[in-house]
């Protein structure tokens, strides 16, 4: 790994602890914490291909999830000055007891002197069958 800075190396710690409350706040409907650290432009594609613009995001956030669990198995976070980029991977359990796994990208940005996620991008991958 190369050498980071560290502005880059505190950064890096701020978002990969920002990805896991981006993570609970999922897990709990929290709504409120979306609205403290979702820019005003927020677009999310959702694995399906279905864009999301903030507020439908919010709506939808507020419904609850539509797992059961969710754990988080690989977290990469890269800053590129005042942008950065959280890739994970997620394994969950559904309410019937079936399992997948997902992978997304969230963008996020400083402004204002705070880190805001600009866009998220969700891929579901598909289960092979048994």
């Amino acid at each position: 790994m190369p050498d980071i800075s560290e502005a880059d190396r505190a950064a890096t710690t701020t978002l990969a602890r920002l990805n896991q409350g981006y993570v609970d706040a999922f897990m709990k409907a929290d709504v409120g914490w979306y609205r403290d650290n979702l820019a005003e432009d927020f677009l999310c594609t959702e694995s399906d291909g279905s864009i999301l613009g903030r507020e439908e995001f919010l709506r939808d956030a507020g419904r609850g999830p539509d797992v059961a669990t969710y754990r988080l198995t690989d977290v990469r976070v890269r800053i590129y000055g005042n942008v950065g980029l959280v890739h994970a991977t997620g394994v969950f359990t559904r309410r019937d007891g079936s399992t997948g796994t997902s992978r997304y990208t969230d963008v996020w940005a400083m402004m204002d002197g705070r880190w805001k996620t600009v866009s998220a991008q969700i891929t579901r991958i598909q289960s092979s069958p048994k």
